[in-house]
């Protein structure tokens, strides 16, 4: 089974360096029970560890089941502790927070080839524990925690047992029942090599070697006892080897319960490592949210000023260098209303505008507002159907007839609480009936959308403000998608307009709201992606501390990772075990975050009368960069640790 020739191992600190074996040369064959003896210091420890594939000779040939051990990789190593050795170590290496049961277990996650493997709770019943299997380990003797540990060993049916100091810390009875069930162990075919310093101990073996000072100064061998086939109460315990599938899914489910019980086992450091990522998760969702909402009051307020809209403006001219004022020579009448319905095909609505100021009198109440004279269209364009009463018609507007719509601050100026609809106001000493209440529009800059008179469009040029032209001409386009075209076609129709002789320039300005709110939206995205990118950078804080706290519990569980080595766990199952700890930590605070996040959206939208709301979209970002965060900061601890070295880790203090 093991072969050793010329076997050297030397450690080093700093300069010095300190032999622990001098040339061992050993073979041991299958089914025997051996005892290796030696005071402290003697190399007997170093002996183990290498041939139980822990620790590598300095120097030497090593063979066990006829491979090459000094040129196997760590994890080749592992497979093979997971499918030939069993450990007892002396002092049992138990995992805390986990029970009896759970401790049996583990070597089983890490066994990749397939074979029979012995129940957990039939190997605990065997070693006499059955009636304690859901215990802790901190509620067992030191006897029993050895049988765990012995149990442990058993699981997989290993054709090696490696035991040190096993009675080291039992009582006499105690260690006499252990070494009993090592006897039976040996009958029932299982190789045996123990390491002790007691002479009673090492009687119950059939082979004692004794070593001192680095060398095997004895090896006396006792009569052997003829190994005995494996008893039918442990092949009745056996069970079939699990599916690939379902080894995968085992390892990840145990990693899952481990680290849930490794995060909850320090709950207050838990929680305050995660408070980055829950301050940062928060902020980004909250962030997300209000740059949408910033986005869409953008789009509201503007689309109150006209959706699709196109307007029409006299623009500045040159004639011989000298500029004229605007509207002074190049002006809008109702023929160029009629030119756009008949020659722009994306044109939905046309609707003439003529504004003015004037002074408006109800009681003994008056106001200085804005008048505009329109046609019935306006409401189309400008999304103004009254809040109360109606909008004029087309007859009334031909009839020239004195009806009028107020705004929201004209109706709280003149009428304060008294209901408007119906009453006569005097506009520039000229009478007018209220037919409606426009709805509220709110500021633009520094103008109140709310501040303004509507009136019929031949009212106002003839009887009231006295123009015969027009001061806009606003155009709907039958769709945003068409604006454009409806733009560029207006400006090509408008040269054909009447214009003056020799001037600059077209005398036509065609602006298109879209681009102004396009410009809006851009400004408010950019502000949403610097909101998000600042609340990202406590995300990367955040990933931060937990990159600290794992490489803490790193050091913290060093012993647990070298006991974890030393049952068959390679580099890459000890690095996924890390990272997946640190996945839920950055995950759970995710979710936290979430909340966090959605707590703050209520009151932004309190404070600004926004509507918000979480998006699906957010949620699955902030679950993304918190898992993200927790993988690119949790790879660090995750690879210190699987490059530990089993027999310094399980050394550590």
């Amino acid at each position: 089974m093991i072969e050793l020739k010329n076997i050297k191992k030397i450690y080093r600190q700093g300069s010095i360096e300190v032999p622990a074996l001098r040339g061992v040369d050993l073979k041991i064959e299958r089914g025997e029970f051996v005892a290796i003896m030696g005071h402290s210091g003697s190399g007997k420890s170093t002996l183990l560890q290498i041939l139980g594939l822990l620790d590598k000779p300095t120097s030497g040939q090593h063979h066990f089941l006829n491979q090459d051990i000094p040129h196997l990789k760590e994890d080749a190593l592992a497979e093979l502790r997971a499918e030939e050795i069993g450990f007892v170590f002396q002092q049992f290496h138990l995992l805390s927070r986990t029970s009896a049961l759970d401790n049996v277990s583990l070597p089983l996650i890490y066994q990749r080839q397939a074979k029979r493997q012995l129940d957990p709770k039939t190997v605990l019943e065997r070693v006499g524990l059955g009636t304690r299997i859901h215990h802790l380990p901190n509620e067992l003797s030191g006897g029993q925690q050895q049988r765990v540990a012995i149990a442990r060993a058993l699981i997989r049916n290993p054709n090696l047992i490696l035991a040190d100091e096993p009675t080291g810390n039992l009582d006499s009875a105690s260690g006499r029942e252990i070494m009993t069930l090592f006897q039976e162990l040996n009958r029932q075919g299982i190789t045996i090599i123990l390491v002790t310093h007691e002479p009673s101990i090492a009687d119950y073996a059939n082979r004692i070697i004794k070593v001192q000072d680095g060398w095997i100064c004895s090896d006396e061998t006792k009569n052997q006892i003829a190994a005995e086939k494996v008893s039918e109460k442990i092949t009745s315990a056996t069970s079939a080897p699990p599916s690939p599938t379902h080894k995968m899914l085992q390892l990840l489910h145990t990693q899952l319960r481990q680290a849930g019980r490794a995060l909850l086992a320090n709950k207050l450091r838990t929680c305050l490592s995660t408070l980055g990522i829950v301050i940062g998760v928060g902020a980004v969702v909250a962030m997300l949210a209000l740059g949408r909402g910033a986005q869409k009051s953008v789009k509201d307020q503007l689309s109150g000023l006209g959706s699709n809209r196109i307007t029409i403006r006299p623009n500045v001219q040159y004639v011989g260098g000298v500029r004229l004022q605007i509207g002074s020579v190049s002006r809008l009448t109702l023929n160029e209303v009629r030119s756009i319905q008949q020659s722009i095909p994306e044109v939905k609505v046309v609707v003439p505008i003529v504004r003015s100021r004037a002074q408006v009198v109800f009681g003994n109440k008056n106001s200085n507002t804005e008048i505009v004279g329109t046609t019935p269209d306006y409401v189309e364009i400008y999304s103004v159907k009254p809040q109360y009463g109606r909008f004029f018609t087309l007859e009334q507007d031909a009839n020239r007839e004195r009806v009028a719509l107020l705004g929201s601050t004209v109706v709280r100026e003149l009428f304060v609480d008294q209901n408007p609809i119906g009453q006569m106001i005097k506009i520039n000493r000229i009478s007018f009936r209220v037919i409606g209440i426009l709805p509220t529009k709110g500021t633009t800059g520094p103008r109140d959308e709310d501040d303004m008179i509507i009136i019929p469009l031949q009212t106002a040029m003839r009887r009231l403000i006295g123009k015969l032209y027009l001061d806009s001409i606003d155009v709907a386009a039958a769709d945003s998608s068409v604006v454009d075209q409806a733009q560029n076609s207006i400006l090509e129709l408008s040269r054909t307009w009447p214009k003056t002789p020799n001037s600059e320039g077209d005398s036509y300005r065609v602006d298109n709201l879209a681009s102004v709110q396009e410009a809006f939206s851009a400004i408010a995205r950019v502000l949403s992606i610097i909101l998000a990118a600042i609340a990202g950078i406590s995300l990367v804080v955040g990933g931060i501390g937990i990159m600290n706290i794992m490489l803490v519990s790193v050091t913290e569980r060093t012993r647990e990772i070298g006991l974890r080595k030393a049952i068959g766990a390679r580099n890459f199952d000890i690095l996924s075990q890390i990272l997946i700890e640190s996945v839920m930590l950055c995950f759970a605070g995710g979710l936290v975050g979430i909340g966090l996040g959605w707590v703050l959206i209520l009151i932004a939208a309190k404070v600004t009368g926004w509507t918000l709301s979480i998006s699906f979209a957010s949620i699955l970002l902030a679950c993304g960069f918190s898992a993200t965060i927790g993988i690119i900061f949790g790879l660090w601890p995750a690879r210190v640790a699987s490059l530990k070295h089993p027999i310094e880790a399980l050394r550590y203090e």
